[in-house]
């Protein structure tokens, strides 16, 4: 209950953002500037303890689509009067080679791919709805959001501003736990409102950068298969079944709608 009373506190004192394209507000108390180079370098770290495709053919899709993905999350935002929101982006896409079947987004854009997603991704539109789904998070500051309830239960509202300053290890933490998505150190899985809010953004991201957004629907069907009994780790900490595919379903007219202008060379 205390913390529920400080984070409604601190929503009424320092205010809210807002997500794009859904349109929900969220608690966000932890500048870009602050947690853009954190990740930054935990990306970094990740890096440095992998190893990365040496198949230059697919890590050169990978690429392909996280470019075009970047551009037309860019260019959601040009047109919608926001020019300057992804200024602080710092993109960069990677493919890892491993069997794990996952992949994920840092705040700031920096994206990593793991081999063992693109069997199921199965072509190129798949892997955008993967690309687009994980952007979305970064662009839709989730992970700030959460790093955000978690320097709150942590600190408390009287030390956040020197949260970083005096405990650069926890706050460390806090940002693996909030980014959602690197398994081996120990990430928890994104909200419900937060997946789906993923679905739809990137939903429209992947239809403005020229993919099918039916693609969508077709890619979690095979990751549920994939998976019989025991579900692929990427599957486990993301909502599925009947849910997922009905609320797919219901945006894709309007999704449909951005794909047709891509192809139409509008965009």
């Amino acid at each position: 209950m205390k913390i529920v009373i400080i984070i409604a506190f601190l929503f009424a004192a320092l205010g809210c953002s807002t997500v794009p394209i859904t349109g929900r507000q969220q608690l966000n108390v932890v500048p870009n500037s602050e947690i853009i180079p954190l990740a930054n370098q935990s990306y970094r770290e990740v890096l440095n303890e992998s190893k990365l495709s040496t198949n230059s053919a697919q890590t050169a899709q990978v690429k392909r689509v996280g470019d075009r993905i970047k551009r037309a999350a860019e260019q959601y935002f040009i047109d919608n009067g926001q020019p300057n929101y992804l200024n602080d982006f710092q993109w960069e896409f990677n493919l890892i080679e491993s069997d794990e079947v996952n992949a994920w987004c840092m705040p700031g854009g920096k994206v990593a791919f793991y081999t063992g997603i693109l069997p199921i991704c199965a072509n190129e539109a798949g892997i955008a709805a993967v690309m687009g789904h994980e952007v979305a998070h970064a662009v839709a500051n989730h992970g700030g959001e959460r790093m955000s309830k978690g320097l709150i239960q942590n600190f408390g509202m009287s030390m956040l501003g020197s949260a970083f300053r005096q405990n650069p290890t926890l706050t460390k933490e806090i940002l693996y736990q909030s980014v959602g998505g690197v398994s081996q150190i120990g990430m928890l899985a994104f909200s419900r409102n937060q997946e789906s809010e993923a679905d739809k953004i990137g939903l429209i991201f992947m239809a403005m950068a020229g993919y099918d957004p039916q693609e969508t629907v077709a890619f979690w069907g095979r990751m549920q298969n994939a998976g019989g009994q025991s579900p692929p780790e990427f599957l486990s900490t993301h909502p599925s079944g009947t849910r997922r595919q009905r609320d797919l379903n219901a945006w894709m007219p309007e999704a449909m709608e951005y794909y047709r202008k891509s192809n139409m060379g509008t965009r």
